[in-house]
């Protein structure tokens, strides 16, 4: 069907959004995707209804995705020949990559034709909302791309950036990345570098979200030591329901809620199952086991939802984006109320950014 880009989002399909409600999300690799294939025209792809993974705009727009936090993400040099097989691949430049991933989401606000919009307040994103238009916040996974004077961070943040995770896996310039196997320690390594805590400080002048969902223990601690921001983090899940390193300790989850921070709900497989696997038969209700003790553990207003689309497998139940309506579902099931239910959809997201980033 033709999609009329003032109709709000409940009405744009046969498949209603559950109860009428939008989910903001607060992580997905769809740029990455794009750029992996940037030969096929992906942007006409995501537009057009034509992409295979979790993501593209008609399908987001089923599933009542209202917006999210769009990742920039740099994959290491040693991946690319797997990544991108059949290209002649340029030399590794993260700063160019960069760059060519936020052109891609630019493309996407510029060739949609007012569908979507790259978002730099959260009036901006309540607008967006109200008009049923796509909502795009700037996010980096990774600041590798960043250096270590921190000379380019104003450019980046004229761009639209407004969220940094400044480490993913692997040591940068800023720091160690959580690492390690199931089950395992988020307690894998050195922290951040004096580098690093420069760019925390940055961050806390300029108001960028700062991402904790990659940082291992050392670097976690030293952000809720030196940083005067809530603590977020986008795209995580709890250590005692699952024991991958990348998950939030209890002592975490206590840290985050006494700075009136925020958790965004990871669908990954492998950070949701009690045996760490990544097998697809994973059921929606672990989803919510995760959000019941998340909820338990900070409260009902710090707990949303952080999918990782694109970048992970979910559940088969859910499917992609489209099965959000699902989730919610299975929410409704589990007992929860519509105005709690609003609030874990997106109502929360919108609360955090706003005591980020100011009104």
């Amino acid at each position: 069907m033709t999609l009329n880009s003032h109709a709000p989002l409940y009405v744009l399909d046969a498949q209603p959004v559950f109860n009428g409600q939008t989910v903001f999300d607060g992580h997905n690799d769809l740029l990455l995707r794009l750029w992996l294939h940037e030969a096929d025209d992906p942007v006409a792809q995501f537009l057009d209804h034509k992409l295979d993974g979790h993501l593209d705009l008609t399908r987001m727009r089923r599933g009542g995705f209202a917006g999210g936090l769009f990742a920039v993400f740099i994959p290491p040099a040693s991946y690319m020949p797997k990544l991108k097989p059949n290209a002649e691949l340029a030399p590794h430049d993260p700063l160019a990559i960069t760059q060519q991933q936020i052109a891609l989401l630019q493309r996407i606000e510029t060739q949609s034709g007012g569908r979507t919009k790259l978002c730099r307040t959260v009036a901006e994103i309540e607008n967006c909302i109200a008009q049923g238009v796509l909502a795009m916040v700037l996010h980096i996974e990774g600041a590798e791309a960043i250096d270590v004077s921190l000379g380019n961070l104003d450019s980046l943040y004229q761009a639209g950036l407004r969220s940094i995770g400044p480490l993913w896996n692997l040591p940068n310039q800023f720091g160690v990345g959580v690492t390690g196997d199931f089950p395992g320690s988020p307690d894998s390594g050195d922290g951040l570098t004096l580098a690093g805590l420069s760019l925390l400080r940055a961050c806390n002048r300029k108001k960028i979200l700062i991402d904790l969902s990659h940082m291992n223990e050392k670097a976690f601690w030293q952000t809720a030591r030196f940083s005067d921001a809530p603590l977020v983090a986008t795209h995580s899940n709890a250590h005692a329901l699952c024991a991958q390193p990348r998950n939030l300790t209890d002592r975490q989850l206590a840290a985050i809620a006494e700075s009136d921070g925020f958790v965004g709900v990871n669908f990954g497989n492998a950070f949701l199952r009690a045996d760490g696997k990544r097998d697809a038969d994973t059921p929606l209700e672990r989803i919510v086991q995760h959000i019941d003790y998340l909820i338990e553990k900070v409260g009902e207003d710090r707990v949303g939802l952080g999918s990782d689309f694109d970048g992970i497998s979910v559940p088969e139940a859910l499917g992609d984006v489209t099965g959000l309506p699902l989730l919610l579902q299975a929410m409704k099931q589990a007992g929860y109320n519509n105005a709690l239910i609003e609030k874990l959809a997106c109502r929360n997201w919108l609360k955090v950014l706003k005591q980020t980033w100011g009104e």
